[in-house]
């Protein structure tokens, strides 16, 4: 027996996930919920979405959502959303998928009481949490994770992770992304509610979004953030984008202890002159970095298709029946159709999700900590941990 599901935020990233949900196996019924119309109305006259898409399965306001009977919610709302969405979807016996960050708000210490409002909703309530985190599911990711259970590493010596990105960048426009945050209804409320923080004195930082690059050495390690000494600079043109953003730096680089003795170093920029978003792993037996494994520093170079893990045949199937072959593995790096599978059959066999709250909160305690130490000048700051998720 499958499940339901309604997605929450059909802009163009909640979008691109609409027929992966849609065609996967287990989904019996699919609903949809936005704010915009005319966002709506595109999905309502897709022919593929009518078997799905029950009558009635299609909501102008969440809470009408939270009132039907799907077992489980997507949100791919505005990123200072996310967290109070998702506390409220569990609080009406609804299973999360959350599109990263957990939550992106000026303020680290809410953002960090954010992180144990959900936990505590996930061991109050009994409901699942996911965080739709790409890099997870990067094929290298899931090579690393393989052969680190195989041991293959050795003991873990140190690692890094990236995520260069330029305001500008050509490739991914984050001015426009920024616009985009003003638009329709949830923009001008979070118009008024960045002048509320503005007027606090508080400053964002690219800290505060930290998934990328800290979730992959975080997940084919197995270990959290202990410490960090972290240093920012300054923007160092005048462009109105750190203006209005309220950034207080433009680029921060961390330096983490992990609780596997490791060390871990990220970087997140974001005036620079390079587009690139990646980790490498360094063990005492073998090493990986940049497309390429090293054992007994011999290199194997290794292409995605000889990383990715096999989706379930059925799965893939589906997807490919849906959208065509070539198109499954095109979203951030052929990461969409593995979050939509793992949230879904989580929720479907009754299992704790693999980015499950716990895991966020640790990416993204390791970030905040981390602007509040460049705040410092690099003092050397205890990173809060809530443990393991139950098994």
């Amino acid at each position: 027996m499958g499940i339901s599901v309604g997605l929450v935020g059909l802009g163009q990233f909640g979008s691109t996930f609409a027929g992966l949900f849609l065609s996967h196996p287990m989904v019996d019924r699919l609903a949809l919920c936005d704010l915009e119309a005319d966002r709506l109305e595109r999905f309502a006259h897709d022919e593929r979405f009518a078997p799905k898409l029950a009558r009635g399965g299609i909501f102008r306001n969440y809470r009408d959502l939270l009132d039907s009977e799907v077992d489980a919610v997507a949100l791919f709302t505005q990123p200072w959303l996310h967290a109070e969405q998702a506390v409220e979807a569990m609080e009406r016996g609804k299973h999360v998928y959350s599109a990263v960050p957990v939550v992106m708000l000026p303020d680290g210490n809410e953002m960090l009481d954010w992180c144990h409002r959900i936990i505590e909703t996930c061991l109050r309530t009994g409901m699942r949490y996911m965080l739709g985190e790409t890099t997870v599911y990067h094929a290298d990711a899931m090579f690393c994770r393989r052969k680190a259970r195989e041991g293959a590493f050795g003991e873990f010596i140190h690692s890094e992770g990236d995520y260069l990105h330029s305001f500008d960048s050509p490739g991914s426009d984050l001015r426009q992304v920024y616009r985009q945050r003003f638009t329709g209804q949830a923009g001008e409320a979070w118009r008024t509610k960045l002048e509320e923080y503005r007027a606090r004195g508080h400053v964002d930082s690219p800290m505060h979004y930290p998934t990328h690059s800290a979730s992959g050495p975080m997940s084919v390690m197995g270990s959290h953030a202990v410490k960090v000494s972290a240093w920012g600079t300054k923007p160092f043109s005048n462009d109105p984008w750190f203006r209005d953003t309220l950034t207080g730096f433009g680029n921060v680089t961390a330096l983490f202890r992990m609780s596997n003795g490791a060390t871990l170093r990220i970087c997140e920029h974001r005036e620079c002159s390079i587009l690139r978003e990646d980790f490498r792993v360094y063990g005492t037996k073998a090493s990986y970095e940049f497309g390429t494994w090293y054992e007994r520093e011999k290199p194997m170079r290794m292409t995605p298709e000889e990383m990715r893990d096999p989706l379930p045949a059925d799965v893939y199937q589906a997807f490919a029946a849906f959208s065509g072959p070539e198109a499954v593995f095109r979203g951030h790096g052929g990461s969409h159709p593995y979050l939509v599978h793992e949230f879904v059959s989580a929720v479907a066999e009754d299992r704790m999700p693999f980015i499950n709250a716990w895991e966020a909160a640790r990416y993204m305690a390791a970030g905040v900590t981390a602007h509040q130490s460049a705040l410092r000048d690099g003092e050397v700051l205890s990173v809060p941990d809530w443990g393991d998720a139950p098994s």
